[in-house]
């Protein structure tokens, strides 16, 4: 029996974080941040089983990529 665990936190740009590096890290891929031109290469991270974007039936389709997703949301936050 699988069991579930999840875990929230705040990325906080003032802190020196970043959802998109985070996001990288996470998912094991490579994606580039926009904001700074940092580009987050996790791809030789292992212990990833599985990642996996879930959108809402409104949300638009490029959103389903994690760079974009996460660029996005980086773009639209509050300064």
């Amino acid at each position: 029996m699988a069991i579930y665990h999840l875990c929230i936190k705040i990325i906080s740009r003032g802190k020196g974080k970043s959802a998109v590096a985070a996001s990288a890290y996470r998912s094991g891929e490579k994606i580039k941040n926009e904001y700074d031109g940092i580009v987050h290469d996790f791809t030789r991270k292992g212990g990833i089983a599985h990642t996996e974007i879930l959108l809402p039936q409104n949300a638009p389709q490029e959103f389903s990529d994690r760079g974009t997703l996460w660029n996005s949301v980086e773009k639209n936050r509050k300064k």
